[in-house]
């Protein structure tokens, strides 16, 4: 049976672990092994396209892990998770959301959904004792370029940039230094190295 990774820390998991021993990381479902060769991490995928993969090289679903031969497609054909398409030069940032549970890294070129379902969410251990926070709250993107947005994905109560309301389905641009909260209490500190002087030209929502 091919070796499986964990798409947090790329530490060996089982076919049948449903979190990482390593990290912590809630593990996507898998259906039945079918390839002898197991598709690259989030990570790894960065890390071989940084290093000069060639192009022709499969890309990750950063939400179930299933390799995307297709760069030019926009949804995961697996899970339907909206792809970032390569622009340009991946950038080494990697922004961290740190919340009371933990901190939540975001690779260039990547996205992730924030949420209790572990279904939706990678990291949803981080919110299991938040009941206010939804099963499918918020999806944070940072581009190739290191630039990051937040979109509340129609969440029960909410989603907030520095007090200002998120409005449901709209990116809004988050930098180093700002503030996130999901519904009353979950709040992360955003750290961005490199983007500093990015400043945010989206508009949001009321608070």
């Amino acid at each position: 049976m091919a070796t499986l990774t964990c798409p947090g820390c790329a530490a060996a998991v089982s076919h049948d672990d449903l979190i990482c021993f390593t990290c912590g990381t809630n593990l996507p479902r898998r259906g039945p092994v079918e390839e002898e060769v197991t598709p690259p991490t989030v990570m790894q995928e960065t890390l071989r396209r940084d290093a000069g993969t060639a192009p022709g090289a499969p890309a990750t679903c950063p939400s179930c892990g299933s390799a995307v031969a297709d760069r030019s497609l926009t949804s995961c054909p697996s899970c339907g998770t909206t792809l970032v398409t390569p622009s340009g030069p991946i950038s080494p940032v990697v922004l961290r959301l740190s919340f009371p549970a933990g901190n939540v890294d975001v690779p260039a070129g990547t996205s992730l959904v924030l949420g209790r379902d572990p279904g939706e969410s990678l990291v949803a251990a981080a919110f299991a004792d938040y009941e206010n926070v939804s099963r499918k709250h918020a999806t944070i993107t940072v581009s190739d370029t290191g630039e990051a947005t937040i979109r509340d994905e129609h969440s029960t109560n909410g989603t907030f940039v520095n007090d200002d309301r998120v409005l449901p389905g709209t990116d809004v641009r988050i930098t180093d230094g700002d503030r996130v909260r999901l519904a009353a209490d979950t709040t992360a500190e955003v750290s961005l190295p490199g983007r500093q002087g990015f400043r945010s030209n989206g508009h949001r929502g009321p608070a």
